[in-house]
């Protein structure tokens, strides 16, 4: 099992030390065998997950590229763009830059948005639920398709109408398409008709065993391997602090055994450097050998 890191709080840090800060919490992870580093891409701090709306919030894109430039093996994405913010031969331009400026690290991750106030506030249209899970299939064939070196010509979508998809410079491998959430009817069916990628939120062991089954069954259903998607989870327990390795490493045991390849990890309110320094390293080879 591989650990990733979720950097997604930035209250710990001012503005000015933000560039700082975040370099040096990539470098560690990068340095120290961290296989995933993901930020939100949100406009807002999630409310209700606890947070103030007001928190710090970086643009995800911007903020991928800045890690980019100063990593050289972690893999990078959002977990995951919601499917309205950006219109989708943009975000599948944006990811392939992303993908040829980190010598091929990026990971197109895509979900079906759901933050109806940070939409509400920017202006930003907010269709419903069904529309946005038919905006969402579109999004990934476009995707697909623009990273596709035969195929440069028209899409013609429901929602999207793209009159080339022509995507110059490709990216250097195509990005892997990570599909996020547990939804067992739309999303699950959806990561197995298109993903190379889910992100699943399981609270404990049985939870993950059962969306796994949900998933098995939609690969079944559409003829699809269900070996052939790589399976992350994010951490859903209490964040690690120093000192929690073998608490955690044990938590880890029992999902370890149902094909999780990357547990993904969220910081508490420290420094995002110490926190992968002094927490997250720690459990990278213990985590390897489950």
């Amino acid at each position: 099992m591989r650990i990733g890191t979720h950097l997604m709080r930035f209250d710990s840090m001012d503005p000015a030390d933000m560039r700082t800060g975040l370099a040096d919490a990539a470098r560690y992870a990068d340095e120290g065998g961290v296989a995933w580093i993901s930020v939100m891409d949100h406009y807002f701090q999630m409310v209700h997950q606890g947070f103030p709306a007001s928190d710090p919030m970086l643009e995800a894109y911007t903020t991928l590229g800045y890690l980019a430039g100063v990593t050289e093996k972690v893999q990078l994405g959002a977990l995951v763009t919601g499917v309205t913010y950006r219109y989708p031969g943009l975000l599948a331009k944006i990811v392939a830059s992303l993908d040829v400026l980190s010598g091929g690290r990026a990971t197109y991750g895509i979900g079906a948005a759901w933050y109806d106030r940070e939409h509400a506030a920017l202006g930003v249209p907010f269709p419903p639920l069904k529309e946005r899970f038919e905006m969402l299939e579109e999004s990934v064939l476009i995707a697909r398709q623009m990273y596709d070196p035969e195929n440069d010509g028209p899409f013609e979508g429901t929602h999207f109408r793209l009159a080339e998809t022509l995507c110059s410079p490709l990216p250097l491998s195509r990005p892997e398409i990570m599909i996020g959430g547990s939804g067992e009817k739309r999303t699950l069916r959806l990561v197995a008709q298109y993903a190379d990628a889910c992100n699943l939120f399981a609270e404990n062991p049985d939870h993950l065993r059962h969306l796994l089954d949900v998933l098995r069954r939609h690969c079944d259903d559409v003829g699809r391997d269900f070996s052939e998607i790589r399976v992350t989870m994010l951490h859903r327990g209490t964040p690690i602090g120093p000192g929690d390795t073998a608490a955690f490493v044990d938590e880890m045991r029992g999902f370890s055994g149902q094909g999780v390849d990357t547990v993904i990890l969220r910081p508490p309110a420290t420094s995002p450097a110490a926190w992968v320094r002094d927490a997250v390293l720690p459990v990278v080879e213990p985590c390897a050998e489950l």
